[in-house]
C-alpha cells in the first residue's frame, strides 16, 4: 500500500510538472510579440558587458569535441543532450546566455531554459559572431574587463 501511495504521489509530481513546463511555454508562445523578440536575443558586444558586469551567465551547450577543439576561455560548458542533468549549475540570479557556433541549439536551450524559470537569452552572433568581435585588441580588453 505504502509502494502504491508513493507511486501515485511520484507519477502525480511528474504529470503536474510537466503541465506547469507546457503551461511556461504556452505563455511564452502566447505572449510573444515583438518586444520578447528583442529581448531574447544578445549581441555579442551585451554578453560582454553583461558579463563584465556580473549580471550573466554564458553557457557554452556545444558537444565535447567542439568545445576541445576550441573555445573562449569563459563561460560555462554544459552540452545541450546533459542540461537537464546539469541545471544546478545555473546562477538563477543571472541571465543566462545559452551559445553555440550558429545559434541553432542556444535557441533551443534558451526555450527548455524559458519552461524551467530562467530569465534567459540567447547569443544572436553565435560563437563565430563572438569569436569575431573578440580578434585583435579587442580580446585582450574584453578578457582584462572580465570579473575574476
Amino acid at each position: 500500500m505504502r509502494y502504491a501511495i508513493a507511486f501515485l504521489v511520484t507519477t502525480f509530481s511528474v504529470i503536474f510538472n510537466a503541465y506547469a513546463e507546457e503551461q511556461k511555454l504556452a505563455d511564452f508562445i502566447g505572449n510573444f510579440d515583438y518586444d520578447t523578440r528583442i529581448e531574447m536575443k544578445a549581441g555579442a558586444r551585451e554578453l560582454g558587458d553583461l558579463l563584465q558586469e556580473g549580471k550573466a551567465q554564458c553557457v557554452d551547450i556545444r558537444f565535447k569535441e567542439e568545445y576541445e577543439a576550441w573555445h573562449m576561455g569563459f563561460g560555462t560548458n554544459i552540452r545541450l543532450n546533459e542540461l537537464p542533468d546539469r541545471l544546478n549549475e545555473l546562477d538563477e540570479d543571472k541571465i543566462i546566455v545559452t551559445a553555440c557556433p550558429h545559434k541553432d541549439r542556444a535557441i533551443i536551450t534558451m526555450t527548455y531554459l524559458k519552461t524551467k524559470g530562467y530569465n534567459t537569452m540567447y547569443l544572436k552572433d553565435g560563437l563565430i559572431g563572438l569569436a569575431e568581435l573578440l580578434r585583435g585588441d579587442n580580446e585582450k580588453d574584453f578578457i582584462a574587463d572580465m570579473p575574476r
